[in-house]
């Protein structure tokens, strides 16, 4: 498909496919392309006859249904902004989220808004059913036709964790997502003939754009929420899937299930993203998907993704992130503040067009990860600095070496420790915790989690009440696989506990 480096408002991306083609697959039945364009225009059009203003901030927290797949574009043809909440977060994220953003309403189930109490929703922010509203816009008779919106508008705020504090919006534009569509769709060789089974949480920029970059080539998106890996298998079975994104974690447990031959047969590429996809994986997916090719990505929200391998490579380079995505431009930067030669360690930089417009409401941390790009770059203006350490070789291939931050990166999340520090002590069990990642065969990294403990009655019960009460707080993959517990913890001159130590430790101890 072309990629044309000029981006258009975002709902334009449902007009690229054929009109009777399907479009959208839900378990109540297919969407063509018409339907599916109609749809969203009429669901835009509720969105403004709710009094909502353009710029206002519209959050879902639901399952992959048909309000989460259109929203995004739903939203964007209205002039608004999508937040999507990850439909797996608990009330304390959920209330984050709406407060930070400033959403004016929330869409979501009876079950999850039971969950809330008094306070976890702003004043300002109006709560509606999802089967109530969906059967509103549904039977609405005024559509909202395509948009003329500036491709710079800003369409939607994705919450992701950092190293430090609760998770903060990345605020994407019209023109981040389109041009992520369309890079992803391009180098990924989509076409209308395939079928993308959408395994992956549509918050994530990672998942949405599953929906978007098989939508900019015409093709079909079948969304799925899935139990049990098992469940990922039927689903390719059932819809002859062409295209199927997972972390490694999921591609792990993929592997340990027996393929039908129809359902290898059918698949073209599998991509991979979260984590590193080991030699032994690789192998393992090729004995499975012999003519699939596998694409192992490397990306951050704050600039949607960064690299790609060549799929003829990954045999040959397993453990490489492989080079720029179109629209992209990557400098391994080293401690200078030069380009770093072949062979040298150095952060990976970051700039173009797909570059976020920094974090919602929050110039301090925007203005730590979001700085003037290098002297050398080729597309200059404000650039990404990741904070991660890689290298390049002779052949231009990158290579990951390590975090400088101390986020911890399970099962394709990445988390952050003192939102599971908090919700230990918050307890009132630990008067001091510390939350570490420790190497995981099937998570990447699981969680260690280091308490002192506070004086509590039953101390012998301690780690079995703080594991309930911290359940109630935090999603299944943010609790910890591992809790220890600590007479004290080393301190660093400042008084501050001495994470440094801790990890030298840690890393002794489960290497």
């Amino acid at each position: 498909m072309s990629l044309d480096p000029r981006p258009q408002p975002l709902d334009h991306l449902v007009l690229r496919g054929d009109g009777p083609a399907s479009a959208l697959i839900l378990r109540e039945g297919s969407l063509s392309y018409d339907t599916l364009n109609l749809r969203i225009g009429l669901l835009a059009h509720w969105l403004t006859t709710l009094g909502l203003q353009h710029g206002d901030r519209v959050a879902t927290w639901l399952p992959k249904n048909e309000t989460t797949c259109l929203m995004p574009l739903a939203a964007a043809r209205a002039g608004m902004v999508h937040v999507p909440i990850n439909p797996v977060l608990k009330r304390a994220q959920v209330a984050h989220i709406l407060a930070d953003s400033g959403a004016k309403l929330l869409i979501t189930g009876r079950t999850r808004q039971s969950t809330l109490i008094e306070g976890d929703v702003p004043h300002a922010c109006r709560t509606l059913d999802d089967d109530e509203a969906m059967a509103a816009w549904k039977a609405g008779e005024e559509a909202l036709e395509t948009s003329s919106h500036d491709p710079s508008d800003l369409a939607a705020i994705l919450y992701t964790s950092g190293s430090t504090g609760k998770p903060k919006g990345v605020m994407l534009s019209h023109a981040n997502m389109w041009l992520g569509a369309i890079s992803v769709a391009g180098y990924l060789g989509l076409d209308a003939s395939d079928r993308t089974l959408c395994v992956l949480p549509l918050s994530f920029d990672y998942g949405q754009n599953q929906l978007l970059s098989t939508w900019a080539a015409g093709g079909t998106a079948i969304p799925l929420d899935y139990l049990m890996p098992r469940d990922v298998v039927k689903s390719c079975v059932r819809h002859g899937i062409t295209t199927l994104a997972a972390v490694p974690p999921l591609w792990t447990q993929l592997v340990e299930i027996e393929w039908p031959d129809e359902a290898a047969a059918n698949m073209k590429r599998l991509t991979n993203s979260g984590g590193a996809l080991s030699p032994a994986l690789v192998k393992q997916l090729r004995g499975i998907f012999p003519q699939a090719r596998i694409f192992a990505m490397y990306g951050l929200t704050e600039a949607f993704r960064s690299t790609y391998l060549d799929p003829d490579l990954i045999d040959a380079n397993p453990t490489s992130i492989g080079k720029a995505i179109p629209f992209a431009e990557i400098m391994v930067v080293n401690d200078a503040g030069e380009d770093a030669a072949p062979g040298v360690e150095g952060e990976l930089v970051h700039a173009g067009p797909l570059v976020a417009q920094g974090y919602w409401q929050d110039a301090e941390r925007t203005a730590e990860r979001y700085k003037p790009a290098p002297a050398f770059s080729t597309y200059g203006g404000m650039a990404v600095w990741s904070g991660d350490r890689v290298r390049r070789d002779e052949e231009g291939l990158l290579y990951f070496v390590g975090r400088r931050d101390a986020m911890i990166k399970s099962s394709g999340n990445r988390i952050s420790p003192a939102e599971i520090e908090d919700a230990a002590t918050s307890t009132g069990l630990a008067a001091e915790a510390v939350a570490l990642g420790i190497p995981d065969p099937q998570l990447g990294q699981a969680i260690l989690l280091l308490v002192r403990p506070a004086a509590v009655p039953r101390p012998e019960q301690l780690v079995d009440d703080l594991l309930i009460a911290m359940k109630r707080d935090l999603p299944a993959f943010m609790l910890p696989k591992i809790v220890e517990l600590r007479a004290s913890f080393p301190k660093n001159p400042n008084g501050k506990i001495d994470r440094a130590l801790l990890v030298a430790e840690v890393e002794d101890r489960y290497k």
